[in-house]
């Protein structure tokens, strides 16, 4: 896959009226998810499209379910809810009186949500959640290790590793000061990287516990993305992709590779496919762009509108890399077939 192939991708672009917390595709790419400020859940497959009510506010997080064909929601009615792709709903957990702006999920099994200081964690199989011990401070993000057998959780002053298997046991705990906002481990499990409240980016080597520093963005980073051979490190919060390469001995004293410029606006989301060096970008006024990290070089695959672009914040490819959704603040849900081109 390169540039060269992807000249004039398809775009489908559908107007859910409500901001859109999440996109997601089901593991074989047939049935892509978004999730809405409504509470709604919109499933769109060849057959149809159906819209499922499935909480009484507004979805705050989403993720795919490890089962491949169902999506995880939180919201703020303190529910967490399983929708299956053919709409029907399921309430995994109540907690009245909370919000659930955290989930997260491995394909091995195990998930998890956030309530409070407190992890709610699922073992594979597992019928009902184990809760981890209190955080410092309200949980702000989570990921599975990459074989599924910890969960870490990004809060004020570092992240906490728990074994999924013994979520009472203490934690080991990554220290840095300040807000952790983001957390996602590197696909070999060499690497724990932290977006923080102060336009940086914080990543821990886990076999010796050094870490490292990177700054400068122009905006809070909300979003991390790998390749999935671990090279390379990107998120948003810069007018052009950012790269830092983690081969050999990683990234410290050297600059990152920046390229895409395009227009100056700031990204706000951002997606890598799941086998090449590909990325694509959401941007603050709308638009998106796809990141050529070989070539270095990027392919505008949807213009921003030319009056009231609003940011695009919710981006997922297919399993197979071909397809794309963007959802965006004003409820724009648009889809990229890469393949078609």
């Amino acid at each position: 896959m390169s540039t060269a192939e992807i000249k004039q991708p398809r775009v489908r672009t559908y107007a859910l009226g409500a901001y859109i917390a999440g996109v997601a595709f089901t593991r074989d790419g047939e049935t892509l998810a978004a999730a809405t400020g409504a509470g709604e859940i919109r499933l769109q497959a060849v057959a149809g499209t159906k819209t499922v009510k499935a909480h009484d506010g507004a979805v705050l997080s989403f993720a795919a379910h490890p089962d491949g064909v169902s999506f995880l929601s939180g919201g703020d009615d303190g529910r967490l809810v399983r929708t299956t792709r053919d709409g029907e709903t399921e309430e995994l957990l109540k907690v009245p009186g909370r919000w659930i702006e955290v989930v997260g999920a491995h394909p091995s099994g195990p998930f998890a949500c956030a309530v409070g200081k407190e992890l709610r964690v699922w073992a594979k199989g597992a019928n009902a959640p184990a809760a981890t011990g209190a955080h410092p401070s309200t949980v702000t993000a989570l990921d599975f290790s990459p074989d599924g057998s910890r969960v870490t959780a990004a809060h004020y002053g570092g992240v906490s590793v728990w074994q999924v298997a013994k979520p009472g046991e203490r934690p080991r705990t990554l220290n840095w000061k300040g807000s952790h906002v983001q957390v996602r481990y590197s696909p070999n499990g060499r690497f724990l990287a932290t977006a923080t409240q102060d336009n940086a980016i914080h990543v821990w080597r886990l076999s010796s516990g050094q870490d490292m520093q990177m700054a400068g963005y122009r905006t809070k980073v909300r979003q991390l993305v790998w390749t999935a051979d671990s090279r390379w490190l990107l998120s948003d919060a810069a007018d052009c992709f950012v790269a830092w390469d983690f081969s050999g001995k990683g990234p410290e004293g050297q600059p990152p590779v920046e390229f895409g410029f395009g227009d100056g606006a700031v990204m706000t989301g951002i997606a890598c496919h799941p086998a090449s060096p590909f990325f694509i970008g959401g941007f603050e006024n709308g638009g998106v762009r796809l990141g050529d990290l070989d070539g270095k070089r990027e392919l505008v695959l949807r213009e921003p509108p030319e009056e009231d672009g609003k940011p695009v914040r919710a981006i997922a490819f297919s399993s197979d890399g071909w397809r794309v959704a963007a959802g965006a603040e004003d409820g724009t849900l648009s889809t990229f077939d890469l393949k078609t081109a």
